[in-house]
């Protein structure tokens, strides 16, 4: 598998499993302890997350007053008599790190692909939340390959999760390097492979785990979102949207070559008004997530191949100074 890939490139085009490894001092830098996040949700203000998991305990007879969306429909049918499910709180909390290697993850103009800041930042938090004493699971998954990781707590599970990342057969499959109009690149099989994904996600999942979604989400669909709604009922998500600048504008007029070491790929620019439209475009995909993020009040953090990673999380997470909560807090909380 590693004859495919330049040395000369790690941490530019592709990661190793050292470098990860070494991620896990910086993760000191990245608490995430439910007490000291106040993660910006939608991107309109600030919100603690819920805390600690809930379990499955029992079913009872359904009172009112209860959740509606806990209620057990297979018990309620069985006894042709409401019942709702009751949960008790984990010791532990588990998080879940959806991690997005298709095509156009490998991919960047500066600094290094987004494939790579994205493996970057799954490694931060699962080293974070091996620090704070949380299972760590979740999912890996480009147009080839799902691999799913049971929650499991400590520096065991973490490695586990580099080994399984670095080691996936995206990185040496890369024959298409996405570029600015990569919803060319064989749109229908991406899109269904991230709903598919997100599906396999809802079903591992337990109520009041911590997801985060990391991805560039250029496919996502209405099946995609509809998944990510119902998982977002019964626990905290937060979207960690990777960009490129080229993405979100096209350069000044000219002609660019944009090549995968393989293949070339020549686009013109000379046009404002193509541009335009498609700075448009960019405008218009975020407003879609920012705005089904405030609906389902799920939490937006975007990250940039120019940004510092890091800081960028740190600033979404709403962490400023050496781990102390942020002076912000939402209108609810200053009420």
């Amino acid at each position: 598998m590693r004859k495919n890939l330049d040395k000369k490139s790690e941490g530019i085009t592709w990661i190793s499993s050292q470098s990860l490894i070494q991620l896990r001092l910086q993760a000191n830098q990245l608490p995430l302890d439910s007490g000291k996040i106040h993660a910006k949700q939608g991107g309109a203000y600030l919100s603690s997350f819920k805390g600690r998991g809930m379990e499955f305990d029992e079913s009872r007879y359904y009172q009112a007053g209860d959740d509606i969306r806990n209620i057990d429909w297979r018990v309620t049918a069985r006894t042709g008599t409401a019942h709702t499910k009751v949960f008790r709180e984990e010791r532990e909390r588990p998080i879940l790190l959806w991690l997005d290697l298709n095509p156009s993850m490998m991919f960047a103009t500066r600094n290094k692909f987004k494939s790579v800041i994205a493996s970057e930042i799954a490694t931060l938090i699962a080293w974070s939340a091996a620090n704070n004493n949380d299972r760590i699971g979740g999912l890996i998954f480009s147009s080839d390959e799902h691999i799913e990781i049971r929650p499991r707590r400590g520096k065991t599970a973490v490695l586990d999760f580099i080994g399984r990342c670095t080691k996936h057969s995206a990185w040496s499959n890369r024959q298409v390097t996405a570029s600015p109009d990569s919803e060319k690149n064989s749109p229908t099989r991406v899109k269904h492979n991230m709903a598919a994904a997100v599906s396999r996600l809802h079903k591992v999942t337990h109520p009041g785990s911590l997801i985060f979604m990391i991805s560039d989400f250029r496919d996502i669909d209405e099946k995609t979102l509809s998944h990510i709604a119902n998982i977002s009922r019964n626990n905290d998500i937060i979207l960690i949207c990777i960009s490129d600048p080229i993405e979100v504008d096209l350069p000044t007029s000219g002609t660019y070559r944009l090549t995968d070491g393989n293949k070339e790929l020549q686009i013109q620019t000379s046009s404002k008004k193509t541009r335009s439209e498609y700075h448009q475009q960019y405008l218009n995909h975020n407003d879609l997530l920012e705005k089904f993020c405030r609906q389902h009040r799920i939490h937006l953090i975007p990250v940039s191949t120019a940004d510092d990673a890091l800081e960028k999380l740190r600033s979404g997470l709403g962490i400023t100074g050496k781990g102390n909560r942020s002076p912000f807090r939402s209108a609810r909380q200053q009420a």
